[in-house]
């Protein structure tokens, strides 16, 4: 079996897309796979590594940070070398006409979503309804250009449920992983100081909710509870967000570079929120309870779908319920939710999520048994 992952639209607030093309990708690699992993750069280059071929299309940067490739035919260019039994698209708009080269090629194609346009547009815009009837159509373009799409969560299902009935393309849930030898628990001193401990981590972008994060923790220094929020993460909202903390105990750390000092901030929080409502499945959440952090949530979402009343608690995207929902959690026993949260994210390994969608990639291709199963 030969797999291409192709990628696009690369940039700061990829990280969950990045995340899951390489534990994906060298889980493919472990199972024998051949694979190739095509991603735009700021120049063309081919790099050999331990998870298969890396190739670099240059291409230019669009704003933000990120680059796309604007010349889908070089695309093409690097498949054609390589002859890929099947495609796996992880982006929904710019890489059809890859989608298209494969058909007439008769190559397989899968098509993994990493978000719901409509919701993610209405975030970052403030305009809840004058994208739906473009999105729509885009929706019934792709699920008639792929031979099978990979949602995450049943909240990103719903998004294609009835078009793809419509168009015969089967959908597939495959939830994402979580590295659970990085992301694990530390040992806590005790602490006596009384101040209820909260971690947010995640771009500071409008479409990833950190405003909702950030007026959670003042609507509970209102309250006057000792609190103290920190935020981990980059992104163009940094001024609007300390506006909105006023006199409130919330700290922006800005980026943290290195997985394992991440992790033991995470740890040491007594909940993690992540709290955006239009996240189609929410890998912050499972890294947080991973570490044994209990995570508060939006009660909608592919997030919610990740927690538990073992491990965290949910409520209305508003700072005032969700506050409500992170008083709950601190008064629970601590030790119980700490546990609970681990073997939450324990159900969760990249290894099924890989085992997954190599299966997923074994129907579309019909080529099956070519592969070792992940360990």
């Amino acid at each position: 079996m030969r797999i291409a992952q192709l990628a696009n639209f690369i940039g700061p607030a990829s990280g969950g897309v990045r995340t899951a093309v390489a534990a994906m990708g060298q889980g493919y690699a472990d199972a024998g796979v051949e694979r190739l992993l095509v991603v735009p750069g700021p120049t063309d280059a081919v790099e050999e590594t331990d998870a298969g071929t890396v190739v670099s299309v240059r291409a230019p940067r669009v704003g933000g940070g990120y680059r796309l490739i604007v010349e889908p035919w070089r695309v093409v260019d690097a498949l054609e070398r390589f002859a890929p039994t099947s495609v796996e698209l992880h982006d929904k708009t710019t890489l059809l006409p890859v989608a298209r080269w494969a058909r007439r090629r008769g190559v397989a194609t899968v098509l993994l979503s990493h978000e719901r346009l409509g919701d993610m547009l209405a975030m970052r815009t403030g305009l809840d309804t004058s994208a739906r009837a473009p999105i729509a159509l885009l929706n019934r373009v792709v699920v008639r250009s792929v031979d099978r799409l990979v949602v995450t969560s049943g909240y990103a299902e719903r998004e294609f449920r009835s078009v793809a009935a419509s168009a015969r393309c089967p959908v597939t849930r495959v939830p994402l992983g979580v590295d659970l030898d990085t992301f694990r628990p530390v040992r806590l001193p005790p602490r006596s100081d009384g101040v209820l401990r909260l971690v947010h981590v995640g771009r500071l972008s409008r479409e990833k909710s950190p405003h909702l994060a950030v007026a959670t923790a003042a609507e509970l220094h209102e309250r006057g509870v000792p609190v103290q929020l920190d935020v981990y993460g980059e992104g163009p909202h940094l001024d609007e967000l300390r506006a909105l903390a006023g006199s409130a105990p919330v700290t922006f750390h800005g980026f943290v570079a290195g997985r394992d000092a991440l992790r033991r901030r995470i740890a040491e929080a007594d909940v993690a929120l992540s709290v955006c409502p239009g996240e189609t499945f929410g890998l912050a959440v499972l890294e947080a309870l991973a570490c044994g952090t209990p995570v508060v949530t939006a009660d909608r979402g592919g997030a919610r779908e990740l927690v538990d009343v073992t491990s965290g608690g949910w409520a209305a995207p508003y700072p005032a319920a969700l506050a409500d929902a992170v008083l709950d959690l601190a008064a629970r026993p601590r030790d119980h939710l700490r546990a609970g949260a681990r073997r939450r994210a324990e159900r969760y390994p990249w290894s099924a999520a890989t085992e997954a969608m190599l299966a997923v990639h074994a129907q579309v291709t019909g080529l099956t048994g070519l592969v070792r199963a992940t360990a």
